[in-house]
């Protein structure tokens, strides 16, 4: 019997990697960061962290940071990673915490907040 891992496993590592996640942002200067808190709602993972870039360049630039920070820290890397052909909307799938690096534009079209408003949110100043 094959077993498949648990996507809601609890994870000492799990709070760690969402601080590397938001520390990688803030070193390139994300914008508006907020954690959605989705283990109470069936989510897809237990956390969305969401932020913006000012552009492509920078869009790219905080993925790239968060890729190392992880990588650097907890010796992890997403085990899947969408949109970086274009950088307008690029997510990291790091399994309990997808990550959504968003073009402004973008982010106010697909409003991701607004879908899981029922989520508790903490949103991080910027640096």
């Amino acid at each position: 019997m094959v077993s498949i891992p648990n996507r809601r496993t609890k994870q000492p590592q799990l709070e760690q990697l969402n601080h590397a996640i938001v520390e990688g942002i803030r070193d390139k200067k994300g914008k508006k960061i907020v954690q959605l808190d989705l283990r109470k709602l069936d989510g897809p993972a237990d956390f969305f962290i969401i932020c913006e870039g000012d552009s492509n360049t920078h869009v790219k630039a905080i993925t790239d940071s968060i890729h190392r920070k992880v990588k650097e820290e907890l010796e992890t890397a997403p085990s899947h990673t969408e949109g970086s052909s274009n950088s307008k909307w690029v997510l990291m799938d790091y399994f309990n915490t997808v990550v959504h690096v968003f073009h402004p534009e973008t982010r106010d079209f697909y409003e991701l907040e607004h879908l899981w408003s029922d989520a508790k949110v903490t949103e991080f100043g910027e640096v």
